[in-house]
């Protein structure tokens, strides 16, 4: 990625916005491949969260997931 610096700060409400920013940044990046392309996506991802171990991981990516999906449907 050459030498852009993604710090992430080690507040937890400032890391909640760059998370919601990044959720909203997903969901236009979905929105702008189309249709066919951003459902393989999401069922791509809902299958990777099937194949998780950690219980309380998959249920934050589920619920990420519907977030993301949710808002791609507005």
């Amino acid at each position: 990625m050459g030498y852009n610096d993604f710090n992430t700060s080690h507040e937890a409400e400032k890391l909640a916005n760059e998370v919601a920013c990044l959720k909203a940044m997903v969901t236009m990046m979905l929105k702008g491949m189309g249709q066919a392309d951003a459902g393989k996506v999401i069922i791509n991802m809902e299958r990777l969260i099937a194949q998780l171990d950690d219980p309380k991981q998959a249920e934050t990516f589920a619920d990420t997931i519907g977030q993301i999906k949710a808002g791609y449907r507005r």
